[in-house]
C-alpha cells in the first residue's frame, strides 16, 4: 500500500524531477497539496452522506506511517520518507541535553511539555531534522513554493524542521482563507510553475475536543466537503489539487493514568509520546527486562509493550534502519494502546489528558488516510 510519504515524491516527479511517481500524478503547471488534519479513511467512509464530494473523489487509500501523529506525518509528507529516516519519531521524544536527556514536544517545539519553554534555541529544527525536503528539491528545480497555512506555522519549529524551503505565505486559518490562498496560487497568467502546501486543522481539533463523529466533528466535515466542492468547480485546469490527511482518530473508552501506577516508574527516567503511543526511557539499560515485565503486566490487554529492538526488527518506523542518532530517540520500551485505550499523564499533560479523541497507534482507524483528487 502507498503511504503519505509517497505524495510529494510523486508531485516532484510530475514536475520533471527524476524520482519515482508511485501515485501516478500527471504533469500540470501547478499543484496544491491540501492536508486536512485528522481526515481518516474509515471515518470518511462511514460518513459518505455528510461528505459526498470527498468520498466520490477518493482515488487511493494511503497509510500514514507509525506513529500516526501530526508532527511525524507532516515530516514524512515533506521529506517523502518515514520517521526512521527523518527522526521526528513522535509527538514528544527524548533528545540529549547538557544536563541529561530532555523531552522535545515536536508539534509545538517546546521543552518537556506542550507548554514548556521554546526549544528552537537549544534544539534548532534544522539540526534535529537535517535532511532535505521535497519542497527544497522542487525549489531548486525552479518551481515556486507557496504555503497556505495559519501564519503562526510559517516560522514554527516543526515547519522549519519538516518543510525547510522558503516560500510565499498566504495566511489561512479559516476555510474561506484557505480557499482564497489556493486561488491566489492557482490563478496567474504567467508560465511559472507553482507548488503549494495547504493545511486545515479544525477537523482534528473538534475530534480531539468532542470526539470523532460528534455533532461538532460532523459539522466541520460537512463544511470541508462544501468547500472542496467549490474548489473543484472553480480551480483552473492548470492546477492539480491533491487532498489527504495525516491520521485518523479513535475515541477514548478506557483511560489508564500512568502517573498513579508507581510500578511503571521504577527505573524510568522519562515517558514521552502521547496517549496512544508511549516512549519509555530507562535510567539504565540493565533495567530493561524488569521494566518490560512490569509494563506488560500492568497494562495487560490494554497495550502492546515491546522493546526498541523488536520495533526496529519489525520495521515499525519504516523499512530502512534508522541512524544511531535517530535510534536513541526511540524509547527503550514502546507501549502502544489497543482498542480505545489511552495512556494519560494528567500532571504533566493536563490538556492532552482531557481530550476525547486520540490517534497515534497502529489501528486502521488511525493509520488509513484517503488520497482525494479531482
Amino acid at each position: 500500500m502507498a503511504t503519505l510519504a509517497d505524495v510529494l515524491p510523486s508531485v516532484a516527479a510530475s514536475f520533471g524531477l527524476e524520482v519515482p511517481n508511485p501515485l501516478g500524478i500527471a504533469p500540470n503547471r501547478d499543484v496544491v497539496v491540501l492536508l486536512i488534519d485528522g481526515l481518516g479513511s474509515e471515518l470518511l467512509a462511514r460518513h459518505a452522506d455528510i461528505a459526498p464530494t470527498l468520498t466520490a473523489h477518493v482515488t487511493a487509500t494511503l497509510t500514514a506511517g507509525f506513529p500516526a501523529t501530526t508532527a511525524t506525518s507532516l515530516t514524512s509528507l515533506a521529506l517523502g520518507a518515514p520517521c526512521a529516516t527523518h527522526g521526528i519519531i513522535g509527538y514528544s521524544f527524548a533528545l540529549p541535553g547538557g544536563n541529561g536527556p530532555r523531552l522535545l514536544n515536536s508539534l509545538r517545539w517546546k521543552l518537556d511539555s506542550a507548554t514548556g519553554d521554546d526549544a528552537r534555541e537549544e534544539f534548532p529544527p534544522e539540526s534535529v531534522q537535517p535532511q532535505r525536503s521535497r519542497l527544497e528539491d522542487l525549489a531548486a528545480h525552479g518551481v515556486e513554493v507557496h504555503y497556505v497555512i495559519p501564519a503562526y506555522q510559517y516560522g514554527s519549529g516543526l515547519t522549519r524542521a519538516a518543510f525547510r524551503a522558503a516560500g510565499t505565505l498566504h495566511p489561512a486559518a479559516t476555510l474561506d482563507e484557505v480557499r482564497t490562498g489556493i486561488h491566489s496560487v492557482a490563478t496567474h497568467s504567467d508560465t511559472a510553475r507553482r507548488v503549494a502546501y495547504a493545511y486545515y486543522p479544525d477537523l482534528d481539533a473538534n475530534g480531539h475536543l468532542y470526539g470523532p463523529e460528534s455533532p461538532q466533528w460532523l459539522a466541520v466535515l460537512r463544511d470541508i466537503d462544501a468547500f472542496v466542492a467549490d474548489l473543484l468547480t472553480d480551480l483552473p485546469p492548470t492546477c492539480t489539487l491533491l487532498i489527504t490527511g495525516d491520521h485518523g482518530m479513535v475515541q477514548a473508552d478506557t483511560i489508564i493514568d500512568l502517573d498513579t501506577r508507581s510500578r511503571l516508574h521504577t527505573d524510568v527516567r522519562l515517558i514521552g509520546g502521547e496517549a496512544r503511543v508511549r516512549h519509555v526511557y530507562l535510567e539504565r539499560p540493565e533495567a530493561r527486562s524488569d521494566a518490560l515485565a512490569a509494563w506488560t503486566a500492568e497494562l495487560g490487554p490494554h497495550a502492546s509493550v515491546v522493546t526498541r529492538e523488536q520495533a526496529l526488527d519489525e520495521h515499525w518506523f519504516g523499512p530502512t534502519p534508522p541512524s544511531a542518532v535517530i535510534a536513541t530517540r526511540i524509547g527503550d520500551l514502546i507501549a502502544v494502546a489497543e482498542g480505545g485505550t489511552v495512556l494519560i499523564r494528567p500532571a504533566l499533560e493536563p490538556l492532552e489528558s482531557a481530550l476525547v479523541g486520540h490517534h497515534g497507534a497502529r489501528t486502521p482507524a488511525e493509520q488509513l488516510i484517503p488520497l482525494i483528487t479531482a
